[in-house]
């Protein structure tokens, strides 16, 4: 008999599967928000609602500049995947104030700063990210930040 997952291991799934909607050339990021066991908002990564996508314009705009990973994000196209789940709520009229956020990757520092002010007291991802300033910052307001798939906290 299969071994039931944990709630954790549970969001953390659908949270993956959000992130094969992702259009994003360089990264695939999913993130759900859940309060009480329950799914609030859904996010992943791509151009806002009616821009068009990378691989419509002829590749990613930072692989042409050359830009390394975590670096120079406000030339994206794309609105991360934790902005997207954060402004689907506010879109909605759904409070996330004490909820849990679970992302395949790790925030950024741009989307620490948004968790921190939606309120979300959690964030659960399954991989890292090359970001210290996000760790540090989302240690400071005392979000918690866990790295599921060694089951212990990172900060």
């Amino acid at each position: 008999m299969d071994k039931r997952p944990s709630w954790d291991e549970y969001f953390m799934e659908i949270t993956k599967l959000v992130a094969t909607r992702a259009t994003c050339l360089r990264r695939k990021v999913g993130a759900i928000i859940v309060k009480d066991r329950h799914i609030l908002s859904t996010g992943y990564n791509g151009p806002p609602r009616g821009v068009k996508h990378c691989d419509e314009l002829g590749g990613c705009l930072r692989d042409r500049l050359n830009v390394p990973s975590g670096e120079r994000m406000e030339i994206s196209r794309a609105v991360h995947a934790e902005q997207n789940a954060i402004i689907q709520a506010a879109k909605l009229g759904v409070s996330i104030d004490g909820a849990d956020m679970y992302v395949t990757n790790q925030p950024c520092f741009i989307c620490a700063k948004m968790i921190i002010n939606a309120g979300i007291k959690r964030v659960i991802i399954n991989e890292g990210y090359p970001d210290k300033f996000a760790e540090e910052i989302l240690k400071e307001a005392k979000v918690e930040l866990i790295m599921l798939n060694k089951k212990e906290e990172v900060i």
